[in-house]
């Protein structure tokens, strides 16, 4: 059910909207950022998220309520009410753990999701990589980063092989394994796009790593293996970028030196490909 009041704190939803409800955990799993928490009533448990990226349009949080109610609970956790700024959804029951699922689960997984209906807005990928190099550190911007960037706006984004709802963000901590088999949490950059993209932008440990899981999707989903292949290549540039501008967004953010080491290491393999 959707609820709408002014932004308020996290103290003002719970007494407004969930009274009978106790605080449980101050943080939910990893994949919920922001001020999530757990509340509990009885033995029933939400999370409740709140947008907590300010510099977006309301609409985009809005947006990942949406992609939880189109899509089935096999797949995400069941939303349960819309709140301006903030929405609740069933707590899942499970363990993230540090490793992606098995190969084959994994794209099991991935193909199930791409099967359902359309969400009706597509990922854009410009507008992203816009705004980390906008939110970033002046002195971060090198020539390279921007060289690349002019590059890829001139290229376009290449032609779908097969339009989806994709997740955009599959990584071991966004993956709650339930008695019932592996949920998706955190869907901040849902939306349709190529299934070779989701592919491209899996969290894996290395590339061989990546091409099993390839493989392994292209029988499940009945696709020519070398065609996906190479199509996942040309989103890679796409999603290194990505990666580096959110690290570098970050760091500026945050001020976490962690976030150095982590978009320099992209940098350096964004070069070396170059």
């Amino acid at each position: 059910m959707p609820l709408r009041n002014n932004n308020g704190t996290r103290d003002d939803v719970l007494s407004r909207y969930f009274p009978q409800y106790r605080l449980l955990a101050p943080q939910a799993h990893s994949g919920l950022g922001g001020a999530s928490c757990i509340i509990e009533q009885g033995e029933h448990r939400l999370v409740l998220r709140q947008n907590h990226d300010r510099s977006a349009p309301s609409s985009h949080f809005r947006r990942q309520f949406r992609a939880l109610t189109r899509l089935p609970h096999d797949i995400v956790p069941k939303p349960r009410c819309f709140i301006q700024g903030w929405m609740a959804v069933e707590y899942l029951a499970g363990e993230i753990k540090t490793g992606l699922p098995e190969t084959s689960s994994l794209a099991a997984m991935l193909y199930h999701l791409h099967r359902q209906r359309r969400l009706g807005w597509r990922v854009a990928l410009l507008p992203l990589l816009d705004q980390y190099w906008q939110q970033a550190s002046s002195s971060r911007r090198t020539p390279f980063w921007l060289r690349q960037l002019k590059a890829l706006r001139s290229a376009g984004e290449p032609q779908p092989l097969r339009l989806a709802p994709l997740h955009m963000d599959v990584h071991a901590g966004n993956i709650v394994h339930t008695p019932a088999g592996p949920r998706l949490i955190d869907w901040e950059y849902a939306g349709d796009g190529d299934v070779a993209l989701e592919l491209a932008a899996v969290w894996t440990p290395d590339e061989t790593a990546r091409q099993r899981l390839i493989e392994a999707y292209a029988r499940t989903a009945q696709m020519d293996c070398a065609i996906l292949a190479r199509q996942v290549r040309r989103w890679r540039p796409w999603v290194m970028m990505l990666m580096a501008g959110w690290f570098e967004m970050r760091l500026q953010q945050s001020g976490d030196k962690q976030f150095i080491a982590l978009a320099d290491d992209v940098w350096r393999r964004l070069q070396t490909k170059g």
